[in-house]
């Protein structure tokens, strides 16, 4: 167990130390030697025979220093932050040499959040509610899932609302490629209608924008390649089966079922977003504008990885953006997000905190065990791969959900509203991968 010294604290900076006692320290050497001993193959020695000399040698030295060094700051640092119950928001870490048989030190200089006030909320009624799955909502999505698997077989006839057409577009940057006209725009729609296979249709494109660039009027030459009508299978024991159901009553009865479990979950979630709301909209605090400044580079920096991933450089983005006149917006807005997700954070903490929420070690190393698995990852692993800051944040993030948990819980739940259409993913989901006896619906993911 390390010994966690607070040095100092003033305002929201303090600073703390942290000693590692020499049995922890072997016990990380003995840990990552045994694994270089596995893992390193040195030729003339049996898999785990070798020398820690000539391993040494092979993988460099100051290797196991550094690795027992970050081992130990994996593990002891969220210890220490959570034994001075600090909730850092930023921290730099000054580590002392690592030596075999003594004890290593650590200084940590970091800022926590600033000081929070929450508006009342104990006595805060919630009006949002789970959507009632009525008789029509399930009549309209087994029509939906009707539709969904319809097929299609070709017609020698006119062109009719619902079909399917295959047009092959006239011009070098042409392609073949099928239009369903009962989603398809007016103007394609109008253009295709009463016309026959092998007709040549000019479609007039309305002038529009796509993205960030104005399409002027234009018109597209198409061929007609196919035409096919869609035929629906009859709601029956048949069109059950056809989805893996014994019946038509299962596949109604499961389709309800899971359509329930998702307009509950729909609920609760609209619940958690109202009351977080009631938070963070009547939150006193004096945020630091550091903690803005962090945010907001930490989201813009997710915004630059998602435009790479695209293959569109940041520079050239923001280049456009100033052309455009939007870049002061676009900025404007990012700070606008980093300030509400800064003050969520803050209220879900003072709310944690009121509420005196502990996340004990076994609870953190089970959730951290279980994320681990979900990545296929062992968990010495992720937390090489989280870091020390990472750890941390991930803690903090289950003490938050706790304690949102455990005040949602003392609110009065209103009753259940009937609504005229599905409810929201509900509908979209159930529809989306049926499943056989026994399982209702489809799988489900700070």
């Amino acid at each position: 167990m390390n010994v966690a010294e607070l040095i100092s604290r003033d305002g929201n900076k303090v600073e703390f130390r942290v000693s590692v006692p020499a049995s922890e320290v072997n016990r990380a050497y003995d840990q990552v030697w045994a694994g270089l001993a596995r893992d390193v193959r040195v030729p003339g020695f049996r898999p785990g025979k070798a020398p820690r000399k000539v391993i040494e040698g092979r993988v460099g030295k100051g290797y196991v220093e550094q690795e027992v060094r970050d081992r130990l700051l994996q593990t002891h640092y969220s210890q220490a932050a959570r034994e001075l119950q600090l909730s850092l928001v930023d921290a730099s870490i000054d580590p002392q040499p690592v030596v075999s048989g003594q004890a290593f030190e650590f200084t940590v200089k970091g800022e926590t959040y600033p000081d929070v006030t929450l508006p009342e909320w104990s006595g805060l009624s919630l009006s949002a509610a789970a959507p009632e799955i009525t008789d029509e909502v399930l009549e309209r999505t087994l029509s939906d899932l009707q539709e969904r698997n319809a097929t299609f077989e070709s017609a020698d006839r006119p062109i009719e609302a619902s079909d399917q057409v295959t047009v092959e577009e006239q011009g070098e940057d042409g392609g073949t490629y099928p239009i369903y006209m009962d989603v398809a725009e007016a103007h394609v729609r109008d253009a295709l209608l009463g016309k026959n296979k092998d007709d040549t249709v000019e479609i007039t494109v309305p002038a529009h924008q796509h993205g960030d660039h104005e399409h002027p009027e234009h018109t597209v030459t198409v061929r007609i390649v196919d035409v096919k009508t869609k035929q629906t299978q009859a709601l029956d024991d048949e069109f059950a089966k056809s989805l893996n159901f014994d019946s038509f009553d299962r596949l109604r009865t499961d389709l309800k079922t899971e359509l329930e479990r998702r307009a509950t979950q729909e609920g609760e979630n609209a619940r958690r977003e109202e009351f977080v709301t009631h938070l963070t909209e009547g939150l006193q605090a004096d945020i630091p504008q550091a903690l803005l400044d962090r945010r907001r580079e930490s989201m813009l920096e997710e915004i630059k990885d998602d435009l790479g991933r695209q293959g569109v450089k940041w520079g050239e983005y923001e280049s456009f953006m100033q052309e455009q006149g939007k870049l002061d917006e676009f900025m404007a807005d990012l700070a606008k997000n980093a300030e509400n997700r800064v003050k969520r954070d803050l209220a879900l903490e003072k709310l944690a905190e009121d509420l005196k929420v502990q996340v004990s070690d076994a609870e953190f190393n089970q959730t951290m065990n279980a994320l681990a698995q979900a990545n296929n990852l062992n968990p010495q692993e992720l937390s090489k791969q989280l870091g020390p800051d990472g750890i941390n944040s991930y803690y903090t993030s289950l003490v938050r959900e706790k304690g949102l948990q455990q005040a949602l819980a003392q609110l009065s739940k209103p009753a259940q509203t009937e609504v005229d259409a599905p409810a929201g993913d509900a509908q979209a989901d159930a529809q989306a991968q049926p499943q056989g006896e026994g399982e209702p619906g489809a799988k489900t993911e700070e």
